[in-house]
């Protein structure tokens, strides 16, 4: 998702960013970043894939389990966007990637619980609920504290 540039004014719904733009899908920008930028993202993720493989080997898959949940490509995305886009877009993104990271932990909770008991289709469909419905609450909530 990118806000809007133009500058246009956060609408009276609600469904504006913290910074009163509102928030859009643009497929198109995908485009806009050089090929080298997305190799150094995926090499990142790879990176950090690989080196969760190696933990798991040397310390069980738990350990290993830790680093997948690392955002693999965030620390090489935000370096990119701050350097590009300046350093407020990038605190934005660590914003939404932290409230994303909230409602993983929902995720897995829900899983954890219910994977056994119920049938798998509904038991992640019910963990991406939650984990949609909290990261979007926190998103709100800190809007809204925020204006």
């Amino acid at each position: 998702m990118s806000t809007r540039r133009d500058g246009d004014p956060a609408s009276e719904d609600g469904r504006a960013s913290d910074d009163g733009r509102k928030v859009r899908l643009r497929l198109g920008e995908l485009r806009r970043p050089p090929m080298r930028d997305w190799v150094i993202r995926f090499a990142f993720g790879a990176g950090v894939s690989a080196l969760a493989g190696v933990v798991s080997v040397l310390a069980g898959p738990r350990a290993g389990g830790l680093f997948l949940a690392f955002p693999a490509i965030l620390l090489a995305s935000v370096t990119l966007v701050a350097k590009e886009e300046g350093a407020r877009q990038a605190a934005q993104d660590v914003a939404g990637a932290a409230f994303g990271t909230v409602g993983l932990y929902g995720f897995a909770v829900v899983v954890a619980l219910t994977v056994t008991v119920w049938p798998l289709w509904l038991s992640l469909t019910v963990a991406t609920l939650t984990w949609a419905a909290l990261s979007l609450a926190l998103y709100a909530t800190v809007t809204r504290l925020r204006r």
